[in-house]
C-alpha cells in the first residue's frame, strides 16, 4: 500500500527470515482436513491439529487384539522426486511399505502418522505430498491421523525434504503370522514387485546417473518409459490381497525390502529350514537387468539389493499351494528344504 508518499511492505518476521515461516505453515495446515478427513472412520477422535491423534479401540470381531507397529521412510528415491518435481508417489510408496511390514504378520492397518521435514515449505509441495499420502491411506483402509511438518533450513538443500512415517496396525493373537509353522517341504510364492519398490536407489543412481550418464528425462534402454518414471513407479500394497487367503493358509510372509530375497526370507525361517530360490522361476524386469549389466554387479549381489521382481514373499503348505497361487497371482518360485535358515539361490 502507499502511505505518506511511500512504499511500506509488511515487514517479514524474524522468525521467517531465519527460515521459519509459522504464519506460511498455519497456512497450510488449516487445508490439511481436505486431504486427510475422508481416510477417518468413527473410529478416529478429536479434531485435526491436535497434540496427538486419537483413535478408539474398537476391534469387532478380533478375540485377542494385538497391536503392530512399525516405522519407515522412502530413502533415496527422495532424490528422483526431486529431480522430477513429482511428489505424490513418494507419499504412497510411504504409506505401501509401511502396510506391508505389518501386513507379513497378518495384521490390518488402523492409523498412519507422517513427518516431513523441509529446507523450506514450498505449498505445491506439501500438497502433492499430503495428495499420495492420503490417497494411499484411503486405498489401504488406514486413517491419516496426524503429523508433524518441521522447517528446517539449516539441515537440507534447497528444494529437499525428508519423508517418514509410522503405521499402527491389528491382528488376532490367535492368529498371528510367525513362521514357526513352515517345514521342509512347502511352496515358496513370489508376488510381483511394480519395480525398484523403495530400496537400492543409491546403487540405481549411480549406475543410471553417473555411469550410464542419463537422466531423469531420458528414455530407458528398451522401453517407452523414461527413467524417472520408471523409477517411480509405486511402491505395491499387498495387504488386502493376502487378506483374501483363507486364515491358516500363509505359514509365512517375507517383505523383499533392502536385503533383497538373500536377507529377508531369513527373518521368517525356522533355524533348521532353508529356502531354495529358483531364480529362473520369474521374468526379472528390465530394470534389474539393465543396472546389472551396466553396473557390472554380481548376480548374488542384485538379489541382495534389489527385489528383483518379487516385492512378497509367501510360504504355504504344498496343498495350499494351487489356491493360493490362484489368489494372490503368485508364481512358485521355490521349497523349503531342510537347513540352517538361510535363501539359497540357484541361477
Amino acid at each position: 500500500m502507499i502511505r505518506h508518499g511511500f512504499s511500506v511492505r509488511k515487514k517479514r518476521k524474524a522468525y521467517a527470515r531465519a527460515g521459519v515461516d509459522v504464519d506460511l505453515a498455519n497456512k497450510l495446515k488449516r487445508g490439511i482436513g481436505a486431504f486427510v478427513r475422508p481416510t477417518h472412520s468413527p473410529q478416529v477422535l478429536g479434531k485435526i491439529g491436535g497434540f496427538g491423534g486419537l483413535f478408539r479401540a474398537d476391534f469387532p470381531g478380533v478375540r485377542e487384539p494385538v497391536l503392530v507397529a512399525s516405522v519407515d521412510g522412502v530413502g533415496t528415491k527422495l532424490k528422483i522426486a526431486f529431480a522430477m518435481d513429482k511428489h505424490d508417489t513418494v507419499g504412497a510408496d510411504l504409506v505401501n511399505h509401511c502396510v506391508n511390514d505389518i501386513a507379513v504378520v497378518g495384521a490390518r492397518p488402523l492409523f498412519f502418522l507422517d513427518y516431513i521435514g523441509c529446507q523450506k515449505l514450498e505449498p505445491p509441495v506439501f500438497s502433492q505430498l499430503l495428495r499420495g499420502l492420503a490417497r494411499a491411506c484411503r486405498e489401504a483402509n488406514c486413517a491419516l491421523i496426524g503429523g508433524e511438518t518441521a522447517q528446517l533450513g539449516d539441515m537440507y538443500r534447497k528444494g529437499e525434504y525428508d519423508l517418514a512415517g509410522c503405521i499402527v496396525g491389528v491382528v488376532d493373537g490367535t492368529k498371528i503370522i510367525d513362521g514357526s509353522k513352515i517345514k521342509p517341504g512347502d511352496v515358496v510364492l513370489g508376488l510381483a514387485s511394480n519395480g525398484l519398490h523403495t530400496n537400492g536407489y543409491s546403487l540405481a543412481r549411480k549406475i543410471l546417473f553417473d555411469k550410464m550418464r542419463l537422466k531423469p528425462s531420458s528414455r530407458l534402454p528398451g522401453s517407452n518409459l523414461g527413467v524417472g518414471e520408471e523409477l517411480l513407479r509405486v511402491h505395491k500394497n499387498y495387504q488386502q490381497l493376502l487378506a483374501k487367503v483363507p486364515v491358516g493358509v500363509l505359514k509365512g510372509l517375507a517383505h523383499i525390502t533392502g536385503g533383497g530375497l538373500i536377507d529377508n526370507l531369513p527373518r521368517i525361517l525356522p533355524a533348521n529350514c532353508d529356502a531354495l530360490i529358483a531364480t529362473k522361476s520369474w521374468r526379472v524386469p528390465r530394470i534389474f537387468q539393465i543396472l546389472q549389466e551396466n553396473g557390472n554387479v554380481d548376480p548374488q549381489e542384485m538379489y541382495q539389493v534389489f527385489n528383483m521382481g518379487i516385492g512378497m514373499v509367501v510360504i504355504v503348505a504344498e496343498r495350499n499351494a494351487r489356491s493360493a497361487m490362484r489368489i494372490l497371482r503368485a508364481k512358485r518360485i521355490g521349497k523349503i528344504a531342510r537347513g540352517i535358515g538361510k535363501t539359497r539361490l540357484s541361477f
